[in-house]
């Protein structure tokens, strides 16, 4: 059981019409998706490089409270994204669902003005999850339904690349917004707020929408008779392969002890004496690192083993734990730290949808991909209030010392599931 499987089931992407060579094209659709999420990550990545310093400093929110704010804001998606992969596959409308989630998310930035109490925050990120939910099983299922299976991880790749670009620009803008404007905080929520808009119009104008079912032949022949809809007991049967299954767990038993990107930067703030007025610039770091190897780490995966490079990545982020707990304070801790921070995410990230590409029938890939994303992302709330209320009650250092002594027993573990099987003589 392991991550690697180039075995197409019997419904997937592998037409003649598609090119297999190395250099095989990218689909159109994979780059239109990549534009909507670098546009909306620039909307995104503007609100998440500021609220940490938004609630812990202006707000005056513990750590703890702060902590059960980030599991919402992380765990709230995970529970949609089950419903929004499953509603994709019945209404067999991805775009459709994708619209919804991206215009939910879009409509709750301007509530982040308006909200200041720890209820009506976690009300407006709940929603502003839900949306984000919805969206992520629909598109990473068209983007996977447009790719052969040998070019999964290179198709990811793109797409995170783009989207990483999003990321990238997102906190310079919130950096810039906070030194130009008097209010700094509402005018960095507020141009969210239109930038997500402009998203969802790439979306509607530019995506292809529910391609049409073949007309009935002419010659006499009987039409074929049409799928039924998918219900819910059919994608939860997706559990049953084998190999899901262990990609499934693995993924999950490695979130909890994933710390929260928020939680990463405080700990580098604080460990590195940086500045409040730059705080907002440290996701810069990780996201170029991100944009940079996000292609090559998907192209990687798919020529040697997609769990090989997905394990690699935790082994990076377990590295950026050991610096942050003892490595002196030098100023190449700040372009360590990020950087590996960065590599774990090119190599994680797109890697993992880019694994279920072969096991997961097309009638059901938005399901199955909602599947292994929900408990990965119910494990990272997991993490978030774990780790808060560590920190609250033990400080910053052995709440990380545990957090690194889990990651390193959960990756072996999961080296030792994920390996390649044996053949048998």
């Amino acid at each position: 059981m392991y991550l690697t499987d180039r075995s197409a089931p019997p419904a997937a992407d592998t037409g003649p019409g598609r090119r297999r060579g190395r250099r095989a094209r990218v689909a159109p659709v994979v780059l239109v998706l990549g534009t909507v999420s670098l546009i909306t990550d620039v909307s995104s990545e503007m609100v998440t490089a500021v609220l940490p310093l938004y609630l812990v400093t202006t707000l005056g929110f513990s750590p703890v409270a702060f902590g059960a704010l980030d599991g919402v804001y992380n765990g709230v998606s995970a529970l949609v994204q089950l419903m929004g992969g499953h509603l994709a596959d019945r209404v067999r409308d991805h775009k459709l669902l994708a619209g919804i989630g991206y215009g939910l998310s879009a409509l709750c930035k301007p509530l982040l003005m308006l909200a200041g109490s720890v209820a009506a925050l976690g009300t407006v990120l709940a929603l502003e999850r839900t949306g984000k939910g919805l969206r992520t099983a629909p598109r990473d299922a068209m983007i996977s339904l447009s790719t052969p299976v040998a070019h999964q991880g290179r198709a990811f790749g793109v797409h995170r690349a783009m989207d990483t670009t999003g990321a990238l620009l997102g906190p310079l803008a919130a950096f810039l917004i906070l030194r130009a404007a008097a209010d700094g905080y509402d005018a960095v929520f507020g141009v969210s707020a239109c930038v997500a808009t402009l998203g969802v119009l790439v979306l509607v104008l530019f995506v292809p929408g529910r391609r049409r079912r073949p007309e009935p032949p002419g010659d006499g022949t009987a039409p074929s008779v049409p799928r039924p809809p998918v219900r819910l007991r059919e994608a939860l049967a997706l559990l049953k392969l084998p190999r899901l299954r262990a990609i499934a767990c693995c993924a999950a038993l490695l979130g909890l002890t994933t710390v929260s990107d928020a939680f990463v930067y405080l700990l580098l703030q604080r460990r590195a004496g940086i500045g409040e007025e730059w705080f907002p610039l440290l996701p810069l770091g990780t996201a170029a690192v991100f944009l940079l190897l996000a292609v090559p780490l998907g192209a990687l995966a798919d020529r040697i083993g997609r769990h090989v490079v997905f394990l690699a990545g935790h082994l990076g982020l377990l590295t950026a734990y050991a610096l942050l707990l003892w490595a002196p304070s030098t100023p190449l801790l700040v372009p360590l730290v990020l950087g590996l921070h960065g590599v774990f995410y090119a190599a994680t990230d797109g890697v993992l949808p880019a694994a279920l590409a072969g096991i997961v029938p097309e009638h059901l890939r938005a399901s199955g991909l909602a599947i292994v994303g929900t408990g990965q992302a119910l494990a990272r709330f997991g993490c978030s209030l774990g780790f808060g209320a560590a920190w609250t009650m033990w400080g910053d250092g052995p709440a990380l010392t545990a957090a690194a002594i889990g990651l390193l027993c959960c990756a072996t573990v999961a080296a030792l599931v994920l390996r390649p099987a044996r053949p048998t003589r």
